[in-house]
């Protein structure tokens, strides 16, 4: 039997029990405890602008249509025929005013209703369609256009769930009243690995890109030295949630500015939109990587796919999708903000893709060392002699480290300098063993 109730207390030591990556029995409990009952990301709302639209996404490992229906309402539908359980969406978007599931005809508007099913009158005379319909997502909300929905009626509301981290996000996605759009579609592919190494390492390993990532400096794709990259903050901005910002360590010291984004985008933000400390961190910032928990992760940054080219601002969401113990599909989504020229658009789709796409440089040499980690957690003498991983530095009860806590950081959460800190990985992990003992 797995130890689950164990794992709190080795995750206050600054450990992590290594079969966590790669051990079926956990791989069940986080589909049965924490993606039923977590919020979890689903798309962005640009996605799905018109009466109609619909994309198919996951929860876990269970299918949803993300529809908007007749009335403009944004719902969140388990793909699941209420007769026998046949999918009833076939394609993984378009736009449709009724979903028919293909084994028997049973048909359900976009919002959900079943509206016929063949020799209804007779076959199933009687029957009350208002009790049959597609089972909806038992929450669903949306913030900057993200959807999320939650599978437990008694989830908190989403901004309470967000708690600290809702500033950074505001701070991120509402800085131009004009909001964001996804640009091309999310390009995904399948891993050999497990999804929570990519949650982890999007909360703030930074310290990887120094060894790992060496190349992209070398060949000039990112312009902002290495050690000066780790110069910046790692934020515990919420329960599971984290945030690190790479940023000039004085206020006028030469570099990007709001992560690089192409004058005329930056024109288009609105200080009236958030509060001066918002406004004054997202100036002086340069890169910025987050986790929202579960298993939504977004980077910020000045990337460029060819060294010749100059660098441009844009956000890319990732997602961490479970397909199995020592499997995910990694999702990839490339955001824009509204309103900018099409080459802006194009410029900042291709330095996604050639960075962060199935192919792209960083993906690269990320996506080694994640499949020999969950290789390495499915061998069976690492679980005989319950090999633990290191997690401690800049951990407090270790005394690892250098890093210092900052008291007057203008945002919420327990924030730490520089970034040589593991600190936000352990809060990930946190919340994950909470929801795997039932706690959260």
């Amino acid at each position: 039997m797995i130890d689950i109730e164990g794992i709190p207390a080795d995750l206050e030591k600054g450990l992590l029990p290594s079969h966590v990556f790669n051990d079926p029995q956990i791989h069940r409990l986080e589909l049965e405890r924490l993606f039923t009952r977590a919020w979890c990301f689903l798309g962005h709302e640009s996605e799905i602008p018109a009466n109609g639209d619909y994309v198919v996404r996951t929860i876990g490992e269970d299918p949803f249509i993300l529809v908007r229906d007749e009335k403009g309402v944004v719902r969140v539908l388990l793909d699941a025929c209420r007769h026998r359980g046949t999918r009833v969406c076939r394609v993984e978007k378009g736009n449709a005013s009724n979903f028919r599931c293909p084994y028997h005809g049973w048909t359900y508007s976009n919002s959900g209703d079943l509206v016929g099913a063949p020799a209804i009158n007779t076959a199933y005379r009687g029957l009350d369609r208002s009790k049959w319909g597609l089972i909806p997502a038992a929450r669903v909300e949306s913030v900057h256009g993200l959807v999320f929905a939650s599978l437990d009626e008694a989830a908190p509301p989403l901004e309470d769930y967000l708690g600290g981290m809702k500033w950074y996000l505001d701070l991120i996605f509402g800085l131009s009243s004009g909001g964001l759009e996804v640009v091309g579609e999310p390009n995904r592919f399948v891993l050999d690995a497990n999804w929570k190494i990519g949650a982890d390492n999007f909360s703030g390993d930074d310290y990887h890109t120094v060894f790992l990532h060496k190349s992209m400096w070398d060949v000039g794709t990112i312009t902002i030295p290495p050690v000066a990259n780790m110069q910046g903050y790692h934020v515990h901005a919420g329960p599971g949630h984290s945030v690190t910002f790479s940023v000039a360590g004085d206020p006028d010291e030469p570099g990007p500015t709001f992560w690089g984004y192409d004058p005329a985008v930056v024109e288009t933000f609105d200080p009236a939109n958030v509060t001066p400390e918002q406004f004054e961190l997202a100036r002086r910032s340069r890169i910025t990587v987050g986790t929202v928990f579960p298993n939504l992760s977004f980077i910020v940054a000045p990337l460029t796919e060819d060294s010749t080219k100059p660098p441009t601002g844009l956000i890319s969401l990732r997602q961490w999708q479970p397909r199995g113990a020592g499997r995910m599909e990694i999702w990839n989504w490339v955001l824009v903000w509204k309103g900018v020229s099409q080459e802006i658009k194009e410029r900042a789709y291709a330095s996604s893709i050639g960075t962060f796409g199935p192919a792209g440089l960083f993906e690269q040499d990320d996506t080694e060392p994640w499949q020999s980690i969950t290789q390495m957690s499915g061998t069976q003498y690492g679980r005989a002699i319950g090999m633990k991983l290191n997690y401690q530095m800049g951990h407090e009860p270790s005394g690892i480290g250098f890093v210092k806590e900052i008291k007057d950081f203008p945002g919420p959460g327990k924030v730490y300098a520089p970034r040589y800190e593991e600190g936000v990985q352990l809060n990930f992990y946190r919340r994950w063993a909470a929801y795997l003992n039932g706690e959260a």
